[in-house]
This record gives C-alpha cells, structure tokens and sequence, in this order.
C-alpha cells in the first residue's frame, strides 16, 4: 500500500485530494472506521454498565434509589473527564496503538464488577468501581479524534455519525443483554462475563486492523489554541444538551421508571433500551442531514423539538401517566440522538469556515480545520458528557426532595430553551451588515458564515 510505509504507520494521508481518496484513502479509512466504532461500543456498554447493575442490586444490597442514581452519576463524572487526555493520547501514541490500550484498559472495570457484585459489598467499594468504568467513556473521545483525522471534510458528518453511532449503541445493547440476563433470572456476573470475553475481542481486532497515521502529531498550540478559541466552549454547552441529555437519560432512564412509576427490574428493563438504541441508530442521519442542511440549522430545530417532547413529559409525569411519559421520553432519546450527529458535524465545519475568514484556502485551509476541530473535540466531548452527571444529580435531588423527577424536568425544559437561543443567536442569526464602503465580495474573507458549518 502507498500510504504506507512501516508497518501499521502510515505516513502520508491527504484525504482532501481526491485522487488519493478513490485510489487507496477511502478503504483504509474504512477498515479503521469498523474497528473503531467496535471499540468504541464495548467502551460505551462498559461505561453504562451502572445504569443495568442497579436494575440488580435489589433491597437486600440495602441501597436506596437516592444512592443509586448517585452510583451512576460518578460513572459519568469520570468518563467526562478521561475524555480530555484520551484526546491527546492519539497523537501522541497513535490511533492504533491507543485503541488497542484503550480496550484492554475496560477488563479493569468489567473484572472489578464482576468481583464485588453482590449482597454485603459496602456502599463505598461500589462507589470506587463505578467510578472505575468510567474510563469507558473516554474511548469516545480518542476515537472520534483519530476517526476525525481519516475523513475529508465534506464526508465528516457522516463518518463521524457513525462512529459515534455505533458506539452510543452500545448503550441498548448492554441494556438488552442485562434485560436477557433478568429474564432468564440469571445474575449480574453471567452478563459481566460475556463483557471481559467481548472486551479481549475489541483489543484484538484493534491490534490487527487499525492503522497510526503519523501526520497526526501531538500539537500543543493546536490544544492551545481551541481552549482560547470561543467556539469551543459555546459548543461544548450546545453538546451538554444534546449527548449530555443522551448519556445522562441512558443512565436514569430505568431507575426513573422503577421509582416514580414502580416498575419492576425486569418491566424497566424491558423498556430502558428502546430509547438509547433509536437514539443511537439515528445520530448518523443527524451527521448526514448537517452536511446537507448545516449542523446549525438541524441542532436549532432539534433543539425545539426536544424541548417540546420535554415539555410533554413534564404533562405526564404531573399526570402519573406512563404510556404517555415512555413515549414523549423515547421521541426525546431519538432527539438526542440527531442533535448528536448534527452538533458533532458542526465542529470541523466552524474551524473550516475560521480557515476560510483568514484567507487560507484548499488543503491548507483543511489542514487547518482538522488541527483545531481535533484538537476541542476532547475539550467539548468531556464537557458535553458532563451533562449526564447533571441530569443524575438533577434527578436525585428531584426524588429527594418530591419523590418525583417532574422538577428536573422543568429545569431540562428550561436548558433546551437556553440552547436553543444561543444556536440562534451565535450560528444562524444574521449580523447586520458594517458601515464599510468595501465591496460585498471581501465580506466572507472576514465574516464565516455558520449557517452552513
């Protein structure tokens, strides 16, 4: 192969010129893009893993549901942020190289589970492994940059869709294997033995398919550059509302359900899955309609539609009607979902058109893009699943306090609002025009438009 020259390095990747991409980039980017998302789902189920332990852990482990929700929140916490140096992890080691550790680091919290779980482990042991399988969420971060840096721009938001697709699926699917294991009235140790068998199959396949590209090197005043960069953290607070919502709704989803409307372990979980799997198999058309439409126009929508789904699930929870609150609750996972897709397209588009206001232009101008939109994506991705801490914590001051989540409903229903004016008002409204007597012409040289990103 061309590309490459040392074995799993490559040394030279240009996946803007499109000769190259038809000729040998577009296969390899594939190959690296399956192996990836594979490891990336095994991180997300290990991630989650909390969220369906819980559904087990019955009166005789003596923990109420205050403590399970916080059980789940330090999950989350962690996996924010590992995210940061997972980012830069895959310059400095390679794609490859850390895909493969990243997967073997997931036998750590899958065997620690598989140790503690059951009645008489005091609360504090389940605590430090909760937070343990939070590395699992780092494998998103280190993932979607090394699958960032495979990718031409205008194939972006659909890649990326994918890979983020497939590793938020990994929610459901941990949550259907646990709904199998209750079902069969087995326990939690049958499903975390299936996970340590899945998690040596990812590091392996990692270790034999995937490529380093050398390009990719470790750039601090990229890293720099995006923590000073404004648009860094306007998206990172438009993702807390997207994939924020998404993780921290796959973690509570079920232990809602078995409080407020006294479902059983294996009715919550018989429904817990629906949302996360629907949610996760359409990020990738959220990626695919931003490249279409722009990501700002597809997240200023959705975020008007999650917050009337909210809005309805706030109706049924006042109600006490559950068919109506499971079904506004899934239609907002499928929000999510798309928003995820959408928001994370937005990202190498804002840095391109930052490329263009500055005068650059061809590879020089992607070169640019992909230097600092790989650079935040760690920064919004930790920051971003952060909001599942806060929708957990939410959560279980709601239950503390009126032993129902109708006012963490409230307060989402709210943030949507925020959300959605700020993609307005940063992305989509129009500035009105200088009092300059340069032609139009000059204008974009000086003002992106991200409408389109």
């Amino acid at each position: 192969m061309n590309a490459r020259t040392r074995a799993r390095w490559i040394e030279e990747w240009d996946p803007e010129d499109e000769g190259f991409w038809r000729r040998e980039g577009e296969g390899i980017a594939r190959r690296n893009l399956v192996f990836s998302i594979l490891s990336e789902h095994v991180g997300f189920s290990v991630w989650t893993l909390w969220s369906v332990l819980v559904l087990f852990m019955g009166p005789e482990y003596g923990i109420d549901p205050a403590g399970k929700f916080f059980l789940v929140a330090m999950a989350t916490l962690v996996g924010a942020f590992v995210r940061v140096p997972y980012t830069f992890a895959v310059a400095r080691f390679g794609g490859r190289n850390w895909t493969v550790f990243a997967a073997a680091m997931l036998l750590v919290p899958a065997g620690a589970a598989f140790a503690v779980m059951e009645p008489g482990t005091s609360y504090s042991t389940f605590m430090l492994v909760a937070m343990v399988t939070g590395v699992g969420g780092g494998n998103f971060a280190s993932s979607m940059t090394n699958i960032n840096a495979f990718y031409p721009l205008r194939r972006k938001g659909w890649a990326l869709g994918l890979n983020a697709g497939g590793g938020n699926i990994g929610v459901p699917v941990v949550q259907l294997a646990a709904l199998a294991v209750i079902g069969a009235s087995g326990g939690p140790r049958v499903l975390l033995g299936g996970y340590l068998a899945l998690i040596v199959v990812s590091a392996v396949c990692a270790w034999l398919f995937m490529d380093n590209l050398a390009p990719v090197r470790n750039d601090t005043g990229a890293a720099k550059e995006s923590v000073r960069d404004p648009h860094t953290w306007i998206m990172a607070f438009l993702y807390i509302g997207t994939f924020g919502s998404f993780i921290g709704y796959s973690f509570a989803f079920g232990l809602v359900l078995q409080t407020q409307f006294g479902r059983t372990p294996l009715q919550a979980a018989s429904i817990t899955f629906i949302g996360p799997l629907l949610g996760s198999l359409i990020r990738p058309f959220g990626g695919r309609l931003a490249d279409r439409f722009g990501g700002a126009r597809i997240t200023f929508w959705n975020f008007l539609g999650m917050a009337a789904a909210t809005a309805v699930i706030v109706t049924a929870s006042v109600a006490e009607s559950l068919p109506l609150f499971t079904s506004a609750f899934i239609v907002l996972f499928v929000l999510t979902g798309l928003g995820n897709g959408s928001t994370y397209k937005m990202i190498p588009g804002i840095f391109h058109s930052k490329a263009l206001a500055r005068g650059l232009s061809g590879e020089e101008a992607a070169a640019y893009g992909r230097r600092l939109s790989g650079a935040s994506m760690g920064l919004i991705g930790a920051v971003g699943a952060v909001g599942g801490l806060g929708i957990n914590l939410a959560f279980r001051q709601s239950f503390q306090t009126a032993g129902t989540g109708t006012g963490a409903f409230v307060a989402f229903l709210a943030f949507y609002g925020v959300c959605l004016a700020v993609t307005w008002a940063v992305y989509l409204r129009r500035p009105a025009p200088a009092a300059s007597s340069a032609p139009a012409s000059v204008a974009p040289a000086h003002q992106p438009d991200y409408a389109r990103v």
